[in-house]
């Protein structure tokens, strides 16, 4: 196996925990299992074809309601296994003033 670069400890689900991964534009969604979760990142395993996933950027969403959620960045996939980097508020802010004039 490869070396561990987790900057942050990781909380495993054993029986894995029912969430679903959401585009930014809310125009696509689809059923998921958190395998693993910390403060900086989690390993999902996708339920059904990562097809859709062309993506970079979407929503993880934790609950039927819609929150709590984490907008993430897609870090790597193995088959239908993704593993996620949660992106930090001050990312997405720099983001957006590099885009304005």
């Amino acid at each position: 196996m490869g070396s561990n670069r987790r900057n942050a400890d990781r909380v495993r689900f054993e029986s894995g925990y029912h969430a679903r991964i959401m585009g930014i534009d809310g125009t696509w969604h689809q059923q998921c299992s958190v395998v693993d979760i910390s403060a900086t990142g989690a390993k999902l395993m996708v339920q059904g074809t990562l097809d859709r996933m062309r993506a970079a950027e979407f929503f993880l969403v934790l609950s039927r309601t819609g929150h709590p959620h984490r907008r993430c960045k897609m870090a790597w996939v193995n088959g239908d296994t993704l593993g996620v980097r949660f992106v930090k508020p001050s990312e997405t802010t720099k983001e957006r003033t590099k885009r304005t004039p």
